[in-house]
């Protein structure tokens, strides 16, 4: 028996080293994800939004997230601006490193790759601080407070669970405002899946451009000789392209993987097979809208001209400060979901759209682009429009339920959502951390502000 017991206590020491070392040589990909996920989000809210690396893990990754997340731990690095993250504190360990004006990537080193004339890239530091508060929004960041619709804003209940900010935009004025615990009108936010609309945006004014056509196929050399070569510009605006991407998030699927694991996310998106014909099937997918970024910065000679393109031609003309689109390891921007801007410069792009494509007076997208971006698919079923928006939002289309047939939305993961109804020239902005398990409808709240109108 004492033999026995001694070859159960060798056994009891030797299992969870044993157990250590195959988690540290061969770690299995979900805790990769987990780590790389945490390490992004913490990196992006320190480096960006000026937040609590601890504060950040626990609210908005580990309370949100899967179990497993609990386990992980996070170290930042301030003067090398790089943050790791490692579960069970020595497993899996996943890297996300920041640049100046490109936010921070996931890195399996944690070094910050550097791209040529990385200036050009960051023309230093955005500004986050809101603009001047004396002058009117847009130009500046005063509000014209709306007394009726203001209280709307400010009801909990509609407000929803984990609201970080919420704007009202109506005739160009900022007419409401309101913000979570801890943040406020300098907090950069993250848009998750609204960035696809931005994407959108940044397609069409190098359609304005000449540089790009909506009818274009034969888009990347990769697709030439197979069924992908006939998938047009236009097919991937309103996700129908046909190609096979799994969405699913909460395990390692296509989606996780690109987003916390691929240095080049639009790569590994344009290298699916086809599961359908392109144009017959709706199908969304952040890797097409990876893609998009891909193409779009192609159609400049100069990838450096391409990396300062949305700062210089769009975030800078309309007084977007605060907002940067982030890029991953190969130098190609995350145009399905990692944008950072401020609610009111989230505003300010949707007054953008609300105006045509126009910022004072000077036009940006090609006369009708907005009203193509949110003109219905058949693949869809109506559900989606043809240039990265929702003509649905919580089982209301547009045109019923009392929301006017005009109206369009920009949707993202964790409760982000901006509804654009052109013909009221209104729009409701309204970001937080609010998982699609709480049950929060955001149509409850622009139904009321659409009330309060009349």
């Amino acid at each position: 028996m004492r033999g026995l017991s001694k070859k159960f206590g060798a056994l009891a020491v030797a299992a969870p080293a044993a157990a250590a070392g195959w988690l540290t040589l061969y770690p299995p990909e979900l805790l990769k994800v987990g780590d790389g996920y945490a390490a992004k989000i913490v990196c992006s809210n320190v480096f960006l939004a000026g937040r609590d690396p601890q504060e950040v893990l626990a609210v908005d990754v580990q309370a949100p997230g899967h179990p497993l997340l609990k386990f992980v731990s996070v170290s930042v690095d301030h003067e090398e601006q790089r943050v790791t993250a490692r579960i069970f504190g020595f497993a899996a360990p996943g890297r996300a490193v920041h640049r100046p004006g490109l936010g921070c990537m996931n890195s399996g080193n944690g070094v910050a790759q550097a791209f040529a004339n990385p200036a050009a890239a960051s023309g230093g530091a955005m500004e986050a601080a809101a603009g001047d508060p004396e002058a009117g929004w847009p130009a500046g960041s005063r509000a014209e407070i709306d007394p009726t619709i203001q209280a709307l804003v400010e009801d909990p209940e509609l407000a929803g669970t984990g609201m970080r900010a919420i704007a009202v935009i109506r005739d160009g004025r900022l007419v409401a405002e309101s913000y979570g615990p801890g943040f406020d009108r300098d907090t950069p936010l993250l848009g998750w899946s609204m960035t696809k609309t931005v994407t959108a945006a940044l397609v069409g004014m190098r359609i304005a451009e000449r540089r790009m056509n909506a009818e274009e196929d034969r888009l990347l050399p990769e697709w030439n000789g197979d069924g992908r070569a006939a998938i047009k510009l236009a097919d991937l605006l309103a996700m129908q392209s046909g190609l096979a991407f799994n969405e699913e998030y909460g395990d390692v699927t296509d989606v996780t993987r690109m987003l916390f694991l691929e240095s080049d996310m639009a790569g590994f998106a344009a290298s699916k097979p086809l599961g359908a014909a392109a144009g017959t099937k709706f199908s969304y997918s952040s890797g097409t809208s990876n893609i998009l970024s891909r193409l779009w910065m192609r159609s400049f000679d100069d990838p450096a001209a391409a990396l300062a393109y949305p700062r210089e031609a769009l975030f800078e003309p309309l007084g977007m400060k605060s907002a940067v689109m982030e890029a991953d390891e190969s130098g190609t921007f995350v145009g399905s979901s990692y944008m950072y801007a401020t609610a009111q410069d989230w505003a300010r792009f949707a007054q953008f759209l609300l105006d045509d494509g126009r910022w004072r007076g000077r036009a940006l997208l090609p006369e009708g682009y907005v009203d193509f971006m949110r003109n219905p698919t058949a693949a869809s079923g109506g559900d989606y429009g043809s240039g990265q928006v929702w003509l649905t939002a919580n089982g209301i289309r547009a045109g019923t339920g009392g929301f006017p047939a005009d109206s369009f939305w920009m949707l993202g993961h964790d409760g982000q959502a901006i509804m654009l109804v052109p013909s009221l020239r209104l729009a409701v902005i309204r970001l937080g951390l609010t998982p699609w398990r709480d049950g929060y409808n955001v149509q409850a709240l622009n139904a009321k502000v659409i009330d309060a109108l009349d």
